[in-house]
């Protein structure tokens, strides 16, 4: 969120950690945001130190603990073998229109969210308006938020909706169980048991992902465009990939014996290959997220990124204005911000296991318009540096930039 350079919350890149027992006091003013937003912590929920959760993942090469279930508001819902007088429901009046505001808290997964024999109309996302956009599911990444309208306009009953993980690999590191709340209405009836299940797309299913995502627009139009860069300065290429790399005798818990880690891509490679061809252990799409902007997502693809055929693709109309975007596998996303934002912000994958394995990088804006603010900026960016030496962190300046983020 712009305007907290000193206070936007990773700790040792912007501010210091608040301690335990210790009383930290922010006023929030916001500036262009309109919707919803998530103000969150970089930590788990487990009931055991999340600090020796973490550690016991990186010391084995491989996933932290599994989690239990997923929840919806709180709780996982019937499908699970828990109380179900605990399932979070929404009680609705037939033929009034609603607004969820729907935010993935999850840290490890993205999900498929619907809810049975009703549509959504998406008119939001990442505190942006957006032009309404109908479908009987949504796809949400680690980080994002989206709006949505809900018509109460089905037959008084009682109705699932529903959350499943989008992986693209055959076997994930979660329990898959569908997690479930209920939609009632109000009113004298006999609910159907158990309620409707909604239809959601198989676990794997990218082209549901790319037929929700990619039709996502922003309220620009012709005759009234966004505010979108033209004319760069700064153009940035980065690659991320999962890499595997080997342990003494396979002692280590990732695939074959292996670790997981991310490495530096280099600028110039020794090699040139097909950076985005099929190669286990690709389990993930990314969800990249950028502190201090939001930036206009101009295009994506699949495959390597074409620099003279692919930007004559880009939409400059109405590119959609969010803050957290997730990469595809083997693929690729175009975004666009102006740097007018001084300070040292994070950008970094959702995925809390992938930026624990290195797959994160600052930026360090320069040129404030106030002196105090730059020397600031300089105080803190020279502090970060010994975290970013120890991460192989690169920092960069930058002005008005587009940069294309690889997964490979």
């Amino acid at each position: 969120m712009p305007r907290y350079p000193w206070t936007d919350g990773p700790e040792y890149i912007t501010q210091c950690p608040i301690q335990p027992g210790s009383k930290f006091s922010q006023k929030i003013i916001l500036s262009s945001e309109e919707g919803t937003l998530w103000w969150h912590a970089h930590r788990e929920w487990w009931k055991s130190d999340v600090n020796a959760v973490r550690d016991e993942g990186l010391a084995t090469g491989a996933d932290p603990n599994i989690s239990d279930s997923f929840l919806i508001n709180g709780q996982p819902g019937d499908l699970h073998p828990c109380s179900k007088s605990g399932t979070f429901k929404l009680t609705v009046d037939h033929g009034k229109t609603y607004l969820l505001r729907i935010i993935n808290a999850a840290l490890q997964e993205a999900l498929f969210f619907s809810i049975a024999k009703h549509k959504m109309t998406v008119v939001g996302t990442d505190g942006s308006y957006t032009k309404p956009l109908t479908r009987d599911y949504i796809i949400i990444s680690p980080g994002q938020t989206f709006d949505v309208i809900l018509e109460a306009n089905q037959r008084p009953n009682h109705y699932y909706m529903a959350a499943r993980v989008y992986s693209v690999a055959p076997l994930g590191n979660y329990d898959n169980t569908t997690t479930t709340a209920i939609v009632q209405y109000k009113g004298y009836y006999t609910s159907s048991l158990p309620p409707s299940l909604p239809h959601l797309p198989g676990y794997n299913d990218t082209n549901a992902t790319v037929h929700f995502t990619g039709r996502l627009r922003s309220l620009g139009d012709a005759e009234h465009p966004c505010n979108v860069p033209l004319s760069m300065s700064t153009k940035l290429i980065y690659i991320i990939s999962m890499n595997t790399f080997p342990c003494a005798d396979n002692s280590c818990t990732g695939p074959n014996g292996t670790q997981f880690s991310a490495n530096k891509f280099p600028s110039i490679p020794k090699m040139v290959y097909d950076f985005t061809s099929e190669y286990p252990p690709l389990e993930d799409t990314p969800p990249m997220h950028l502190h201090g902007y939001d930036f206009y997502v101009v295009g994506w693809g699949f495959g390597n990124f074409d620099k003279k055929r692919d930007p004559l693709r880009y939409n400059l109309v109405d590119p959609p204005i969010q803050n957290t975007i997730f990469v595809p596998m083997n693929g690729w996303v175009a975004v666009r911000f102006k740097a007018s934002n001084p300070g040292v912000w994070f950008m970094h994958c959702h995925l809390e296991r992938h930026l624990t394995w290195g797959m994160d990088t600052v930026f360090i804006v320069k040129n404030g318009k106030h002196p105090e603010a730059s020397n600031a900026a300089s105080s803190i960016g020279h502090a970060t540096m010994l975290k970013l030496q120890s991460n192989n962190m690169p920092k960069i300046s930058l002005n008005i930039s587009t940069f294309i983020i690889y997964y490979v």
